[in-house]
């Protein structure tokens, strides 16, 4: 059973990366309570799902520029500073949120350029804290650290939106974003107590000025286009994301499968949702084997293809209760099944996350480091994005359980004709990390 689960030598041979991961599990499940608590929020002013669906739209454009701006800025400056100075920007927008809250102003124009901001301030604090990771724990510890990140990130996911309706209902929207503010603070200090953080100087460009511009991120792209197995990491993510992402679907499923159970569809696709982050959180919690495996592209291939085989056995499930719901049988019992196709695809995820993280880190010069994670940040929060609209699209053309099934076979066959394109990247190897 040890060997099984999750690997702690990071948390116990690093003092700073554990005040960090106990810092980010803290603050991660502060941070969902303050997401979940402002769409409550802002339909509760507005009475739209269009007006909640416009929070994606102001979190989504300055993350992904300040992902790709803040990255370069990580690589030309001490990431310490630049960790603390981010990590502050996003303690005092709670502040100003749950202020908002207090004073009872019920803007949601407020609200939104707090989002903004707060996204904006994410967007350059993920990179650098990706880029301060192997400096902490060393290349050898880093799938470890990485599957530890990645249960503490599940818990969020399972916790805080389950805790915000919980607050929000009981306390109030002011009360709950005040949780936030104070778990965030031990973050805050975990960062303060790291040791200075300056990033490698390129050899090719030492004495020149160090410039930060977007020449800067021009020059992470370019990297990135003459590196096949670090590309590969990025185009593998996109074809799981797009083909096969099914969160959209979700709310029209959980209307077929949740009628008589648990009080609804609504819940029914909480429950869904949470399916998917316990599978990621189990993965995390028996982690053990993966930090063993040493071929990460092949470990890659084989969870990509798992997540498109699970896609597609949920919209077999799907098919099913449809089937059942029409011919006038209750199709709850089959909320069960979907709940599972949905875990075994979160914990594909999980591992895929995993390992194309650890290549990023390990593979990536570290001079390029955070240029390299800001674009990790960016696929990271722009695949999903892209995979919502493709399949809310299709949906509409050929029904839910045509999708999920049809995009999990693409998913399987994308991600294949990639390997057979670039079969580099299946023999990559841990123990000699080659860009």
């Amino acid at each position: 059973m040890p060997r099984l689960l999750a690997d702690l030598t990071p948390l116990k041979v690093s003092p700073a990366y554990r005040r960090l991961w106990i810092g980010n599990s803290l603050s991660a499940i502060g941070t969902q309570l303050t997401l979940v608590a402002v769409s409550l929020e802002v339909f509760h002013l507005t009475g739209s799902s269009l007006a909640v669906g416009m929070l994606g739209l102001f979190a989504l454009v300055p993350l992904v520029v300040a992902g790709l701006y803040g990255g370069a800025v990580a690589d030309h400056v001490d990431r310490r500073k630049l960790a603390l100075g981010s990590s502050g920007v996003l303690w005092l927008t709670t502040v100003l949120i749950a202020a908002h809250a207090w004073l009872g102003v019920e803007s949601v124009w407020v609200l939104y350029g707090l989002v903004a901001v707060h996204s904006g301030a994410s967007g350059i604090n993920q990179p650098t804290r990706g880029a301060i990771i192997p400096a902490l724990v060393g290349v050898k510890l880093l799938p470890a650290a990485n599957a530890l990140n990645m249960m503490t990130f599940s818990v969020a996911m399972m916790l805080g939106p389950l805790l915000a309706g919980v607050l929000v209902a009981g306390v109030g929207y002011a009360w709950t974003y005040s949780v936030d503010v104070v778990t965030f603070l031990a973050a805050l200090y975990a960062v303060w107590r790291l040791p200075a953080l300056p990033p490698q100087h390129d050899p090719e460009t030492e004495g020149r000025p160090r410039r930060v511009g977007w020449r800067s991120v021009v020059e992470g792209f370019t990297f990135l286009a003459s590196r096949p197995n670090l590309r590969m990491t990025f185009l593998a993510d996109i074809v799981a994301m797009a083909t096969a992402f099914p969160r959209a679907l979700l709310p029209a499923v959980g209307a077929v499968v949740g009628s008589a159970m648990l009080g609804g569809g609504e819940a029914a696709v909480g429950m869904l949702l949470a399916a998917m982050a316990l599978g990621a959180f189990l993965t995390g919690l028996f982690s053990g084997p993966l930090t063993r495996i040493v071929r990460h592209g092949a470990a890659v291939y084989g969870a990509i293809m798992a997540w498109g085989l699970a896609v597609a056995g949920f919209g077999v499930v799907v098919y099913f209760a449809s089937r059942a719901d029409a011919a006038g049988q209750d199709p709850a019992p089959y909320l069960w099944a979907a709940a599972g196709c949905l875990a075994l695809a979160g914990c594909a995820d999980s591992v895929s996350s995993v390992f194309r993280n650890t290549i990023l880190q390990t593979a990536t010069p570290d001079h390029l480091r955070g240029r390299l994670q800001g674009v990790f940040i960016v696929v990271v929060a722009g695949g999903p994005r892209l995979g919502e609209m493709l399949t809310g699209g299709a949906a509409e053309l050929v029904t839910e359980p045509v999708t999920l099934i049809a995009g999990g076979l693409l998913c399987v066959l994308g991600v294949s004709a990639l390997m057979r394109w670039q079969p580099g990247f299946l023999r990559y190897d841990a123990r000699h990390p080659v860009p």
